[in-house]
């Protein structure tokens, strides 16, 4: 079956064709790069500790996955992780 989209003047196909373009980058997540799991388990191999929460929030202006980390000693730690690019901050 043939798109529709080609009976549209070539005038119209030049102004939807970008907008649909547009529309698909814009709808995509930026915080997809590296997943919940993989952020949980950056921050428990640096830390040797237990995870026990990930969240996904913002952080200097970029996109990141707070880590809430038990440590051996009983301590809460927060790690940062990079939704991008795995680096903890």
């Amino acid at each position: 079956m043939r798109s529709r989209l080609w009976l549209l003047p070539l005038h119209m196909n030049l102004f939807v064709l970008p907008l649909c373009a547009a529309l698909l980058l814009l709808s995509a997540p930026a915080w997809a790069d590296i997943s919940r799991d993989e952020a949980a388990a950056v921050a428990q191999q640096a830390t040797s500790g237990r995870v026990l929460s990930v969240d996904r929030t913002e952080a200097g202006g970029r996109v990141v996955w707070r880590v809430k980390i038990l440590t051996a000693r009983g301590e809460v730690r927060v790690i940062l992780v990079d939704a991008a690019t795995g680096r903890m901050l």
